[in-house]
Parts: C-alpha cells; sequence; structure tokens
C-alpha cells in the first residue's frame, strides 16, 4: 500500500517549481536570496513532514520565519561582542 499524500519535500519542489517564473524574473541578487529562502524551508522539511498541514506554505513560511530570526540573533549577539569588547 502506497502513501496518499505526497512527502512534504515534494511538496516543496513543487511549490518552487511554481514560482519558477517569478524567480526568473527578479535581479540575479534577488534570485540567489530566493533560492536561500527554499535552502531554509528544506531545513525543516522533517518538522514541517510531520505535521502535514493541509497548507504547504505554512510549515514553508514558518521555516522561513525560523531560520531568519536564528540569523538575526546571532548577528545580534555577534555585535553585542564587538560592542562589548
Amino acid at each position: 500500500m502506497g502513501r496518499t499524500n505526497p512527502t512534504y519535500r515534494d511538496c516543496l519542489g513543487a511549490i518552487e517549481d511554481e514560482w519558477g517564473a517569478y524567480r526568473r524574473a527578479l535581479r540575479r541578487r534577488d534570485q540567489e536570496t530566493f533560492d536561500q529562502l527554499f535552502v531554509y524551508a528544506r531545513a525543516h522539511a522533517d518538522a514541517a513532514g510531520t505535521l502535514n498541514h493541509s497548507d504547504p506554505l505554512a510549515p514553508m513560511w514558518m521555516a522561513i520565519a525560523i531560520e531568519q530570526n536564528r540569523r538575526i540573533s546571532e548577528l545580534e549577539t555577534r555585535v553585542d561582542e564587538l560592542t562589548d569588547g
């Protein structure tokens, strides 16, 4: 008996394909940023897959928010180290 739902990674790949024309219309520097957002989403695909959310974009946005917040926190820590040191 096979899966009844596609995996989250499959859904993420389909979403990335759907947004392909948008990506191509972006400036090159923005294409790299766009690609990085999908790297963030794939980094949390295991957690998103366990959620089995009806809208695969919801866990994708959450993964992006988590990664961006983590990066901001790391940068804030670094700035604090540089200004306190």
